[in-house]
């Protein structure tokens, strides 16, 4: 029987950095730096707090969900990174499905009261969002397996938390959420290719073709690894276009420095150094907390 510490590290709480960034970024957004107000007062907290609850018990979800689809399909019996709940054993798949879908459920209570306080129609993207984080490995065709899964963390990591975010905050779309939202969503992307790579052997072998499988085959290992550059290419581009509105966002070039020295590790052919995942998800951090000061700062 799995314990508590089990199911901690089931949650996988290093990752949840891709859940409270965009939030944090978004919330920023819809501050405005040239109103005499307090932030306090700039910001709903109530929204904020339900906010995040969607945020982390999605993410929470995802990562349970992802341990029991690929726990069953038998894709983690060889994987380098942490133990997974159902592979090793410690928990009965079913469990671990129960824990997903209570993770969903609790991220579908916050945002209904979200929809009750904003708009009906964020019912609907709250819906997706859970969907597409089920099917991601779940189901009889896994969209995480046919090389989608950085179109998804782009999409929803990235574009909806961030803009969504900002959106219940000021009931507006901001092309300045959009620009933040590409932004850390390529952090995330970043992330997520940093994962593969140490991965690609693994996930070659039982099928599952991520897009570091995809491009590794039909081009060459190279240029896998160069997907982990241009996602940084696109993170540092949108700080040095959110700089044009904000001035104070270019703190987050800080987080695109940093990870100078993953990146040569990557181009370089170290990928499964344990440095390059647990520096991209450090860098997440730090582009979330940089990028939302900067742009609260104005």
């Amino acid at each position: 029987m799995a314990n508590a510490k089990d199911w901690l590290a089931g949650a996988r709480p290093r990752t949840l950095t891709a859940a409270l960034a965009p939030v944090l970024i978004g919330t920023s957004v819809a501050i405005d730096p040239t109103a005499d107000e307090s932030i306090g007062d700039a910001i709903n907290l109530w929204r904020l707090l339900f906010t995040l609850l969607v945020a982390v018990a999605l993410q929470i979800g995802v990562n349970y969900a992802n341990d029991y689809s690929d726990g069953v399909r038998g894709t983690d019996k060889t994987r380098i990174g942490p133990k997974r709940l159902v592979a090793s054993g410690a928990a009965a798949p079913r469990q671990v499905l129960w824990a997903a879908i209570i993770c969903f459920t609790a991220a579908a209570i916050a945002g209904f009261f979200l929809a009750l306080w904003t708009t009906w129609w964020l019912i609907l993207v709250g819906a997706v969002a859970i969907a597409a984080a089920y099917l991601y490995t779940g189901g009889k065709h896994p969209y995480g397996y046919r090389g989608f899964g950085e179109v998804s963390v782009m999409l929803f990591f990235g574009l909806v938390a961030t803009v969504g975010t900002t959106f219940v905050q000021i009931e507006e779309i901001s092309g300045l959420a959009m620009v933040c939202g590409v932004g850390v969503g390529a952090v995330a992307c970043a992330l997520l290719t940093a994962n593969n790579l140490r991965d690609l052997t693994a996930d070659r072998e039982v099928g599952k073709r991520t897009l570091s499988v995809i491009i590794e085959r039909r081009f060459a290992m190279k240029w896998a690894r160069s997907l982990y550059l241009l996602f940084w290419m696109v993170a540092t581009g949108a700080v040095i276009v959110a700089d044009l509105s904000r001035p104070w966002a270019f703190l987050a070039l800080i987080a695109s420095l940093l990870a100078i020295a993953p990146i040569r590790r990557v181009l370089k052919g170290e990928e499964a150094s344990p440095m390059v995942l647990k520096a991209t998800g450090g860098l997440l951090a730090i582009y979330g907390f940089t990028l939302a000061v900067g742009l609260a700062l104005g």
